[in-house]
């Protein structure tokens, strides 16, 4: 007759049991640290996907014909005054600003150090090309985008655009396709403008104190002689795209609202989000060029 099995006492032989209760308490620790993590990457990331769809939306929408319906065509020219409109005055004083801190002390430096004809491309790199798109960007977020914002996300926390949606509108060609046109209409005229009198009011200066003995167009025409085919291109789209995601990132922030929030959460959320928006496309260009 064979005798039973004597169980063994050895610290590697523990049951099965015991072992998935070590395991799942384990987990049980490190489950929610992981839930941590991933709540905040999806939170972070949830915007810059929503944004980058949104783009390509409006990209789509706009060259089909019947995006551009009465109704949206007078919410363009509404949002495209206020943004032109309300930020010239701004954009004049800045530049005004920016010509007498920058270009005067560039021009004066330059002339005393005898580097006086590398003007026009210190001007061009500095100024025209960094400086100038960041800045009218955060006009364009000041004076406009945050009045965007506040209007989306007053409509969609009343309920509003879920009233929209229900009458069968589509809240995105509405809202979200004129005023990011607007932005992007305005990003380009506003830069424009403030490259131009920058430059100018710099001149004046100079010109005044006797640092710069040419006439205006000669300055002008040294700094588009300094001024590479590749600037011809890239300065005006930095401008457009600036105004692009400024008024996309204001319309989508509208938008994308929790139950929680209410317009004193979203104007800071938003407004850093068009910061960083800014400073990514200025950075990116910048890489590029």
């Amino acid at each position: 007759m064979t005798a039973a099995p004597v169980p063994s006492d050895a610290p590697g032989d523990s049951p099965p049991d015991s072992r998935s209760g070590w395991l799942m308490s384990i987990l049980g620790r490190v489950r929610p640290v992981l839930a941590w993590v991933g709540r905040l990457t999806r939170h972070q990331v949830r915007f810059v996907l929503a944004l980058v769809g949104a783009a390509w939306g409006v990209v789509r929408e706009s060259v089909r014909p019947n995006s551009w319906r009465r109704t949206v065509r007078e919410e363009f020219r509404q949002c495209l005054r206020q943004v032109v409109g309300g930020g010239l005055l701004s954009t004049m004083v800045t530049a005004t600003l920016a010509g007498l801190m920058v270009v005067s002390q560039a021009v004066y430096w330059l002339g005393f150090a005898g580097m006086a004809q590398m003007t026009g491309s210190i001007l061009v790199s500095v100024l025209v090309r960094e400086i100038s798109p960041v800045l009218v960007g955060i006009i364009l977020l000041g004076r406009s985008g945050m009045l965007v914002l506040t209007e989306i996300g007053i409509l969609t926390l009343g309920g509003q655009i879920r009233a929209l949606q229900a009458q069968g509108m589509d809240p995105f060609l509405l809202l979200v396709l004129p005023r990011t046109f607007a932005f992007m209409v305005g990003g380009f005229t506003l830069g424009i403008l403030f490259a131009t009198i920058s430059l100018l009011m710099g001149f004046i200066i100079t010109h005044s104190a006797g640092v710069i003995t040419t006439s205006v167009w000669t300055f002008f025409a040294n700094v588009l002689m300094a001024m590479s085919s590749w600037d011809f291109l890239v300065i005006p789209l930095k401008f457009i795209l600036v105004g692009f995601f400024v008024g996309l990132g204001a319309c989508m922030t509208g938008l994308l609202v929790d139950a929680d929030d209410t317009i004193a959460t979203l104007m800071p959320r938003g407004f850093a989000r068009g910061i960083m928006t800014v400073l990514v496309v200025n950075i990116l260009f910048s890489m590029g060029g």
